[in-house]
């Protein structure tokens, strides 16, 4: 069972998890035009990655790309290369013309996951609202998470407690 405790500075709580799950590594990719063109500050990859860090995954790369089927799709591929673990966009799943990440998801998915895509929209009545989606890719997971920097803390939290164990799965470990 994880251990909880309060961490003030970041206003997150922080968990200790299973041994197995300290060489969890993952990535961050938030989608937003403003944080590409500087006039915004990312506050909910900032928030994702402090999250992670909160739950023993070691966070290896965090990008910014505006918005775009195929600036997600692009980034997503090349950060999934080779990579074998989480990868978390945050922005991007919601109904403005510009809200683009599900389509330049679904087109590096190989498989969909949409169990933890639902999990993570019944966190908050507003979660009905994002389009993300969830699913595989080589022997990485991509969750897209809301741009809000609650909304994409909250819907990691819905999941993470299974993440670890289908990263294991995802990566031949037979657990069963």
């Amino acid at each position: 069972m994880a251990q909880v405790e309060n961490n003030s500075e970041s206003g997150h709580e922080a968990h200790n998890s299973d041994p197995h799950d300290d060489s969890l590594l993952a990535k961050v990719l938030t989608v937003s035009d403003g944080v590409a063109e500087g006039v915004r500050e990312d506050r909910s990859g900032e928030a994702l990655v402090a999250t992670l860090t909160s739950y023993d995954y070691d966070v290896v790369e965090h990008r910014v790309v505006a918005d775009g089927v195929e600036s997600v799709a692009d980034s997503l591929t090349e950060m999934s290369n080779g990579f074998s673990g989480l990868i978390i966009t945050t922005g991007g799943t919601g109904f403005t013309e510009r809200d683009l990440t599900p389509e330049g998801t679904l087109q590096v998915l190989e498989r969909n996951a949409p169990g933890i895509a639902e999990a993570m929209r019944l966190t908050n009545p507003l979660g009905r609202l994002s389009r993300g989606v969830a699913g595989i890719v080589g022997k990485s997971i991509i969750l897209n998470t809301p741009g809000s920097t609650a909304g994409c803390v909250e819907c990691f939290e819905a999941v993470a407690d299974v993440v670890p164990h289908a990263l294991r799965l995802l990566h031949g470990e037979r657990l069963h």
